[in-house]
């Protein structure tokens, strides 16, 4: 079971790092294609919405399919996809490239999170998926650093030709290592009315608005460490590091404390982000406090991710993987939604501001957990009284 879920964590961080890498190798690509540096900046646009569409649409017209041979179908495509990344001749090649790899991301995670949580032992759901979301962490921390290097090195393109070997690699150890695991999953329509259940739709909500706070922070990194806190424009990688640091910590713990107690730990994590975006507005000129905020709102943005994700699983148990892939888009959602909003409040409010309207998102993001968790203990009340009547 431990190399199944080392496997998967293997084939996120490859399969992530192609989504994060090309924000290092984005002037050289510009340069390369002759494209404005806006028109390559596109390409990341452009993988948002490959995500956004086609992972519950891929994921839906997948459900009866065997999981272990969907993934190893999966994690082919992202090979031919970054591939054909590394040979585009014209940037509208590589843009199509760029959207195919895309289409198989939310669903390949998807996949990968029901295929671990269903070998895990009783009670460790949460922290199994923190694991696999540590294959996110080290995306950020390693892969899109070294991907960076390697494209400085030896060109952009042996970039993603590098990714395509780490997801080719995925490919073998998922076929050797991973066990089948049954995919009961009906019909696209039979999988789709699960959204009907309230408990599926509020699970999703929370992770669109409880996110989008600390993802425009993280959307605005460079300006707010920059032009508010003071630091150089050469110190903003390793703050970079630093942050996902913490994220790496912040996952692993609030894994732990999911499986113990989901909801209240939920709340409590949600509570501590939205103190910490507050602290971060009153010392954000301070640039001592500041750098050890910058490794707090890692730890904390990333310690409630595990259980939103196992919050998700637990309210959809009759389509799991469907409800995952459109819980992964909710998040690409929320990223989009959090670069729109911190926009228009940087010219309406300056960019100080950016921290308290994260602090009160994420305010909201506290109110609908409040409202799951009432939900949860009414059922279980409910469930009490039919047993003592019984």
């Amino acid at each position: 079971m431990r190399l199944s879920l080392a496997s998967l964590v293997l084939c996120v961080f490859g399969i992530t790092t192609g989504e994060f890498v090309i924000a290092g190798i984005l002037p050289d690509v510009a340069s390369d294609l002759d494209v404005s540096i806006p028109a390559a900046g596109l390409l990341v646009t452009a993988y948002a919405i490959g995500m956004i569409i086609g992972g519950p649409t891929l994921t839906a017209l997948t459900t009866r399919f065997p999981r272990r041979p969907l993934m190893v179908t999966l994690l082919v495509v992202a090979v031919v996809g970054n591939i054909a990344s590394a040979l585009a001749p014209a940037y509208e090649a590589l843009f199509a490239a760029r959207i195919l790899t895309a289409l198989v991301t939310s669903t390949f995670f998807a996949n990968a999170i029901v295929t671990a949580v269903s070998t895990a032992p009783e009670g460790k759901q949460a922290s199994t998926v923190s694991k696999l979301v540590f294959g996110m962490n080290m995306a950020m921390i390693l892969g899109a650093p070294l991907g960076t290097f390697i494209g400085a090195q030896y060109g952009w393109r042996a970039t993603f030709a590098a990714v395509a070997a780490v997801c080719a690699l995925g490919v073998l150890l998922v076929i050797r290592l991973v066990p089948a695991v049954a995919n009961a999953g009906g019909s696209a329509m039979a999988e789709m009315r699960v959204f009907r259940s309230r408990d599926v739709q509020l699970a999703i909500a929370i992770t669109a608005i409880a996110n989008a706070g600390v993802l425009m922070v993280f959307t605005y990194f460079s300006p707010l460490l920059t032009d508010v806190s003071g630091f150089t424009s050469g110190s903003v990688a390793g703050w970079l590091l630093v942050y996902g640091v913490g994220a790496t910590v912040g996952n692993l713990i609030g894994g732990r404390l999911s499986d113990r107690a989901l909801m209240p730990s939920q709340i409590g994590l949600l509570t501590l982000l939205t103190a910490a975006l507050v602290v971060m507005w009153l010392v954000s000129t301070n640039v001592v406090l500041i750098a050890v905020m910058v490794f707090v709102l890692g730890a904390l943005g990333f310690s409630v991710i595990p259980g939103m994700q196992s919050r998700v699983l637990s309210t959809a148990a009759a389509a799991p993987t469907l409800a995952m892939a459109v819980n992964a888009s909710a998040y690409q959602l929320a990223a989009a939604f959090a670069g729109w909003l911190g926009g228009r409040v940087i010219d309406g409010s300056g960019l100080r501001s950016v921290y308290l309207v994260a602090a009160a998102v994420t305010v909201a993001g506290i109110a609908l957990s409040g409202v799951a968790w009432y939900r949860d203990r009414l059922a279980t009340d409910v469930d009490d009284s039919k047993v003592a009547v019984a």
